[in-house]
């Protein structure tokens, strides 16, 4: 069989970087892109050790003209659309950013899709904060979006993009609705490096103290590295569909905090103060999925739950740290 090639937007993110990781594992040719590809670190694709094994290309999905550039290019096999802005709570300070990056840049790759007429498989990354407060129901892909931030309306809009595209034109396009997931990629604006960091720079002699914000909300962790397995087995099935990506499980980040500490060796009580400029104007209280669509047809289920997922952030941040 001719090698596959998979073009992957925001590839030097977490889920891109995990996903390279694995695409290249299976015998893919792997082009990923940014928006300055030659000013570009690539930090976390060098981290993983597999930058030299990327082929990169400078592409904005903001920019129509760019996309259809690096799409007639490339010729993929496979699209990974995993770029935009990533965090919900900067999105609340950059809202037109984060709406322009994420629907205009998802409608930008499906409309290039059909414009070119190419026979390709789409795969966009959704996200669990489209569904907003559940009330205390586990969500399925049946479950209405009720979007609480600007991030969310965005991926919500996106969602219904590529469902459109798939109904309207046949394009093999589908959506992993995923719920939070980890790792040691983790940029610190995101709660669960920021809680890492400052707790294993407390273990190692550090008297500062961790401000977080609410800590009673409830969310789903997995890890990153098996997230991205349900993204490339998306686009290996018969038909198109979405799916929720979740491990089932649901915690408090009061959990979390006092998971990493005691990881440590640490109480968290004497290490962490709440702060309530830190709180977000809107927010989810309590977050619950149910992945038992993505295990029926894709076979697909977490192996790993917040505890072991807070122990290896830990783990890699020790040695990162030479501890």
């Amino acid at each position: 069989m001719a090698q596959k090639t998979a073009l992957i937007f925001g590839v030097s993110g977490q889920d891109g970087s995990y996903l390279a990781r694995l695409l290249l594992d299976k015998g893919y040719r792997v082009v990923g892109t940014s928006r300055d590809a030659q000013i570009s670190s690539f930090h976390n694709l060098k981290r993983l050790g597999i930058r030299d094994r990327v082929e990169v290309a400078s592409a904005s999905l903001v920019d129509f003209r760019s996309v259809l550039q690096v799409l007639r290019e490339y010729a993929p096999d496979e699209i990974y659309n995993l770029a935009g802005q990533s965090s919900v709570g900067l999105s609340f300070d950059q809202p037109v950013e984060t709406f322009e990056s994420i629907s205009i840049g998802t409608l930008n790759l499906l409309e290039a899709i059909r414009f070119l007429g190419m026979d390709l498989r789409f795969y966009n990354a959704g996200s669990s904060e489209c569904f907003g407060n559940t009330g205390g129901v586990p969500a399925t892909e049946e479950t209405p979006f009720r979007p609480r931030s600007p991030y969310a309306v965005a991926k919500a809009a996106a969602f219904w993009e590529v469902a459109n595209y798939r109904e309207a034109y046949g394009i093999f396009a589908c959506s992993g609705i995923l719920f939070n997931h980890e790792s040691p990629l983790r940029p610190e604006r995101f709660v669960t490096q920021k809680i890492v960091s400052a707790a294993c720079r407390i273990a190692a002699g550090s008297r500062e103290k961790l401000r977080l914000g609410n800590i009673s909300v409830r969310r789903d962790w997995g890890w990153a590295p098996e997230y991205v397995e349900a993204m490339w087995l998306m686009l290996q099935q018969d038909r198109a569909d979405d799916y929720i990506v979740a491990t089932g499980r649901t915690h408090a980040l009061e959990d979390f905090v006092r998971e990493v500490f005691a990881s440590l060796d640490l109480d968290w009580h004497d290490h962490v103060e709440q702060n309530p400029d830190l709180l977000r104007p809107t927010d989810i209280m309590l977050s619950l999925a149910s992945p038992a669509k993505a295990a029926r047809r894709l076979g697909w289920q977490a192996r790993s739950f917040m505890p072991d997922v807070a122990r290896m952030m830990v783990n890699a941040c020790r040695q990162a740290a030479g501890r």
